[in-house]
């Protein structure tokens, strides 16, 4: 049949189901979520009304700098994205497009999600207390840590609360303050033995972390490339790998007693 056609209707008439196509995309809701900077949150203070860090069983410090978390924010899991959402994201440095299934866990609903990050902050919390009592060499059966912080789920706060707790009890082990009185922020999971992990979203929390005063930004080192793709002007990056490499970049930032590890 479309040999009988003159060749700009045969090209007319492969191009409708292309059309079609491209039309049904254009409205039609897909799988990724929108990703813009998030909320930020000095560990070493009050969120909400209430400390962030709470200790007893222990004398603690009067701290001064701060040590940020920080976090993103997503478009929520039952949110229609569409092409022209992702257009838009691909050409913004102040967002970012990522596939849903990295941003929240498939097959959930929005209840159970919330149930997950929450649970996931509850284990990010504890480990990160284990972790930094062990590298203090301080027992959990005198010193009790108590942390909270609303509204905020999943796992990325580890390092930070670890470093937070050091800092409560020990400073930079010489009577000074971990962060030398800069504000610090920083991303990172931790284990129980303190081993910091990658998080996602580095690029947004850079941004987060900088309009919120922070001077240096402590990254997962496997993130290193990601945290540079978008670092704001007067942000400097320090990869870490463990809390004690956290800890010995920071006192050696202080102090200038060894290397401060870039990225």
């Amino acid at each position: 049949m479309l040999s009988r056609l003159s060749r700009p209707q045969a090209l007319a008439v492969c191009a409708l189901p292309v059309v079609a196509l491209l039309a049904t995309a254009a409205f039609a809701p897909l799988p990724f979520s929108v990703a813009q900077p998030g909320m930020t949150a000095n560990v070493l203070g009050e969120n909400r009304g209430a400390e962030v860090i709470t200790i007893s069983g222990a004398p603690t410090r009067h701290t001064s700098g701060q040590l940020r978390m920080t976090t993103i924010e997503a478009t929520n899991p039952d949110t229609d994205v569409r092409l022209s959402d992702v257009i838009d994201g691909w050409f913004r440095t102040d967002q970012a497009i990522m596939p849903r299934d990295s941003v929240y866990p498939s097959g959930q609903s929005t209840k159970e999600i919330e149930q997950h990050n929450t649970e996931q902050m509850r284990q990010s919390q504890d480990a990160a207390t284990q972790a930094a009592l062990k590298y203090l060499d301080l027992g959990d059966d005198k010193v009790k840590v108590t942390l909270k912080l609303s509204d905020v789920g999943g796992p990325s706060a580890g390092l930070l609360f670890s470093l937070g707790i050091v800092d409560k009890l020990d400073g930079d082990g010489s009577g000074g303050d971990l962060t030398g009185g800069r504000t610090i922020a920083g991303t990172g999971t931790i284990d129980a033995a303190g081993k910091v992990g990658a998080v996602g979203g580095v690029a947004l929390k850079t941004q987060a972390a900088r309009r919120d005063g922070a001077t240096v930004f402590l990254v997962p080192k496997d993130e290193c490339a990601d945290a540079k793709s978008e670092l704001p002007g007067g942000l400097r990056l320090v990869p870490v790998t463990t809390l004690q490499g956290a800890v010995e970049a920071l006192v050696a930032l202080e102090h200038g007693k060894g290397p401060v590890p870039s990225c």
